[in-house]
């Protein structure tokens, strides 16, 4: 199901992301903002299944009532259309204000020697970290989905050649896998998204929200066979000009049987994850059955 409900591209043609680029270059975010809370959300919501997907996961899996439930719904897409916006926002060449907590847990390990890992999730605003966390002693990789629309992947190469950031495309012959054991061989960090297990031929379970959740077994897999230090990055919008990255390191017994790091690493992940969409559940944008 997941795989039918969320293609992982951008929505809009090459053009239309161009135009969107120029167009911020002039405008205040403000006035996109508007116009996606007065016309595009309400249109998505009468002709999009997302929101059955954002309904249910309010009432059902946070437990609220019908109406706030039905609400939240609402702003739920009203913030995705927020994030995207502020995504484009910084392609036209606009900054907004990063509050980083417990910064001091990725300046000690970008500047040690061996590599380690970030873990991110489908919450707030994650590419912002690209332009926060950033290290003149390693590269970081961000793997991302190989079949991005064109625009996007151009926009972002050439944002993230300006921090030290390089990108490895997940690949269907699995190259990708080589890329990133080279980056973890040099010392760098390597970024995953570790939420989505659609198309995942390997999943750990882990208990989020109270429900046992799949989890793609790869990133936890990757981290433990060298025993890495693996650091959770959720980054989630406070205000219109501010975000907030946490940075929260994910403890796990090194010298415990390989299946059981893994099991380790993934409940921690997902206890983290669990915190953070506690706290901002409208910034939750797996808009699918993702318990299904």
């Amino acid at each position: 199901m997941a795989e039918k409900l969320w293609s992982g591209k951008t929505y809009g043609s090459g053009r239309m992301h161009r135009w969107l680029i120029g167009f911020l270059r002039y405008v205040d975010v403000r006035f996109l903002y508007a116009v996606s809370a007065v016309f595009i959300v309400p249109v998505c919501l009468i002709i999009n299944s997302s929101r059955k997907s954002s309904y249910n996961y309010f009432r059902k899996i946070h437990g609220f009532g019908r109406w706030r439930s039905a609400w939240l719904t609402y702003l739920n897409h009203y913030h995705f259309a927020q994030s995207v916006i502020d995504k484009f926002a910084m392609y036209a060449g606009k900054r907004f204000e990063v509050e980083v907590d417990h910064m001091e847990e990725f300046t000690k390990r970008a500047n040690g020697e061996e590599g380690f890992l970030h873990f991110s999730a489908h919450v707030g605003n994650y590419e912002i970290a690209g332009y926060t966390l950033v290290s003149e002693r390693k590269r970081i990789h961000a793997v991302v989905y190989g079949f991005e629309k064109q625009s996007v992947m151009q926009n972002r190469t050439g944002m993230f050649d300006k921090t030290n950031i390089g990108m490895i495309s997940i690949k269907e012959d699995m190259s990708h896998l080589y890329e990133i054991d080279k980056a973890l061989c040099n010392g760098d960090i390597v970024s995953f998204p570790t939420d989505r297990s659609a198309g995942a031929t390997k999943c750990v379970e882990a208990m989020f929200l109270g429900h046992k959740t799949k989890f793609p077994m790869g990133p936890f897999s990757v981290a433990t066979m060298r025993s890495l230090d693996v650091l959770a990055v959720n980054v989630m919008k406070v205000s219109r000009r501010k975000y907030k990255a946490y940075v929260t390191p994910l403890q796990y017994d090194k010298n415990a049987p390989r299946r059981e790091q893994i099991k380790q690493l993934a409940d921690a992940f997902a206890a983290e994850l669990e915190k953070r969409v506690k706290e901002y559940p409208t910034q939750w944008f797996n808009l699918y059955d993702f318990w299904n």
